[in-house]
């Protein structure tokens, strides 16, 4: 993994190499072993190098093509490119490296645009094409590895990170974006292809760009939400869809087990985990090193489970234990890495098991994305069950709403949100929401001048497939927005901060595929949810070891937030200035944290969300939006 960075003028004067060299050592964490720099005229490439293939100078970046027509830039893995590789033997001359860097070139230079489709892996990347003066670059389908960039009347400039952005152009405002900010106050995250800054964009999953002096081009390669459900495989025996997921499951796993750097794998003691690391041990000679943190406090501890799913697979588990306010250190990386505003206070315990993984290997496997494909999230089954109440006529629903609302209870104050909202997609997003029925702490100026979580949800949905069952539509939703720019981002940010490469065999192409066409009744069956993974997950590891309820990883931010984080919250709530330079209601952002400190409501998520975004306000020294 890797940090990369470039900047093209519009003026034919010479770039400073020193000024873009600069700016890449802001990503120094994502790449200790290497720098390289490249300038030519009015273009400038940078790259910071995490070594994990082909560890010798050959692998230097940034790289040229043999004939020097094309520089490249690029961070993450392309999992098939010995395959690739094999396209050009005979015909491509001597490669003079064992690295998938010099094979993007190639595939590059032979089928143009088009290479993206042959690329199984998780990248982004950039170009530059000498001779046409034209900038290729691209993130991977799924959003693994970020790429930010800013374009203007002056420049294009690219980054892995938005702040490195600010040092490479200089004159860059650092405007707060107001539409990304309602979408972060609501989501909790910022969703592609804003980014908190005004004018800072975040390239899409499965995106491309092509940048020259006819402009800029960003277009789509790839687009999973037109796949249809297969309704034949309804009929289809159990046991033929578990060995058709087997082989895919195992061909992912090993296509990302190639590294020339020792590699492990996080291990919580879930489904998810567990199963990639029952495949890891079938297929490694070796005992797989394991990774997991347990805490003293037995509510947010998960370590005994990792420990016997490990002992069982032979594997070489570490663990590292700790206090749950042990965390708290962390917040002075959280700030300085997460540098746009990030509620997700899960990269707490992620950083934690990151560094810890760190100092043993280079590369950790991880299990994302088996919730999103195969159901384990329980909104799922919110989803499934609210469905009877969209059923009804509008009118008993409301009113079924009313009655529940005058219920003290925080759950009856969900559900009489999610029943007054006007389809199932909406109360989707009202369950998936931070904000929930909180809407009088955003001022309503914001809220005239821009689109809200629904609409956004919405439009998503409105390229599904007509039929979906409303489950597969919120699995879908979480895989458009939700994973990767909450939870992949997550992984990546906390993973880099300790140079850290995070692999994700669940988010492989094919199995993606696979999984969207799966029928809802395989993902969730007889009140079981996930449930065709779990099966799966049995044929490796005994079922008493997986079958107990999905815990994932958690901070407690509520009780934080009336203890060792108070003082810190409340000089940020009740700083006069900066309150009134955002379009927030002071009042009602107050009233909140005195209804979190009563304990009346649990609504510590959007709270946190608030404060970790006057706190990067504060940090950055934005006065005004």
């Amino acid at each position: 993994m890797c940090g990369i960075v470039g900047i093209i003028t519009r003026k034919q004067t010479a770039i400073q190499g020193d000024q873009v060299s600069l700016a890449a050592t802001m990503l120094h964490r994502r790449g200790p072993d290497d720098s390289g720099l490249w300038t030519e005229n009015n273009v400038g490439l940078a790259h910071q190098r995490l070594s994990v293939l082909d560890l010798s100078p050959a692998g230097h970046q940034p790289m040229l093509s043999p004939d020097g027509r094309f520089v490249i830039v690029y961070n993450g893995e392309i999992y098939n490119f010995r395959e690739l590789r094999r396209n050009f033997e005979g015909d491509n001359g001597l490669w003079r490296s064992n690295s998938d860097t010099e094979v993007i070139l190639a595939t590059y230079a032979k089928w143009g645009v088009d290479c993206l489709k042959r690329f199984h892996g998780m990248f982004s990347f950039a170009i530059w094409d000498r001779k046409e003066r034209v900038l290729f670059a691209a993130r991977d389908r799924m959003g693994v590895k970020p790429f930010y960039y800013h374009h203007s009347s002056n420049c294009f400039a690219f980054a892995s990170r938005p702040r490195v952005l600010f040092s490479l152009v200089p004159t860059l405002s650092k405007e707060i974006d107001e539409q990304a900010l309602r979408f972060y106050l609501e989501t909790g995250y910022v969703p592609a292809p804003y980014s908190i800054y005004k004018n800072i964009r975040k390239l899409p999953p499965a995106h491309y760009i092509l940048f020259s002096d006819k402009g800029l081009h960003v277009g789509r390669y790839w687009d999973f939400r037109q796949i249809q459900t297969e309704s034949s495989w309804v009929q289809r025996s159990e046991e033929d869809l578990l060995d058709e997921l087997d082989e895919i499951v195992t061909r992912s796993v090993n296509s990302r087990l190639v590294s020339d750097v020792p590699l492990g794998a996080f291990l919580s003691g879930g489904i998810d985990s567990s199963l990639i690391v029952a495949v890891m041990a079938k297929h490694l000679p070796r005992p797989v090193k394991t990774f997991s943190i347990g805490f003293a406090e037995k509510a947010y501890d998960e370590s005994l489970h990792a420990q016997t799913v490990a002992k069982y697979l032979g594997a070489e588990h570490h663990c590292e234990y700790l206090q749950v306010n042990d965390l708290i250190a962390l917040m002075p990386i959280f700030q300085q890495e997460y540098d746009e505003p990030f509620f997700d206070s899960s990269a707490f315990p992620v950083m934690a098991v990151s560094r810890f993984a760190r100092k043993h290997v280079t590369v950790s496997l991880s299990g994302d994305g088996g919730d999103e494909l195969f159901g384990g999230y329980h909104y799922y089954q919110i989803a499934h069950k609210l469905n009877h109440f969209f059923c009804l006529p509008s009118q008993v629903r409301l009113g079924i709403a009313s009655l529940v609302r005058v219920l003290p209870q925080h759950k009856f104050k969900l559900l009489s949100g999610v029943l007054r909202q006007p389809d199932r997609t909406s109360a989707f997003a009202f369950s998936r929401s931070i904000i929930k029925d909180f809407n009088g702490v955003l001022n309503l100026d914001l809220i005239q001048r821009t689109k809200g979580m629904y609409e956004l949800f919405l439009t998503a949905a409105g390229a599904f497939p007509k039929g979906l069952h409303p489950s597969e539509h919120g699995m879908r939703l979480d895989f458009f927005y939700t994973l990767p720019d909450d939870y992949l981002q997550k992984v990546d940010v906390s993973s880099m901060a300790f140079s850290l490469e995070s692999r994700d065999p669940l988010l492989d192409q094919d199995l993606v595929e696979w999984a969207m066409k799966l029928p809802i009744t395989w993902k969730l069956r007889k009140g079981v949810n996930k449930y065709l993974l779990r099966k799966l997950a049995y044929r490796y590891i005994p079922e008493r070891m997986l079958n107990r309820p999905k815990q994932g990883f958690s901070v407690p931010i509520d009780s934080w937030l009336r203890g060792p984080l108070k003082e810190w919250a409340e000089s940020l709530i009740f700083d006069k200035s900066l309150v009134a330079s955002l379009p927030l209601s002071s009042r009602a952002v107050e009233d909140l944290w005195y209804l979190h400190q009563s304990g009346r409501r649990n609504i510590h998520p959007f709270l946190w969300a608030i404060i970790v975004f006057m706190d990067f306000m504060k940090r950055q020294g934005c006065q005004e939006l």
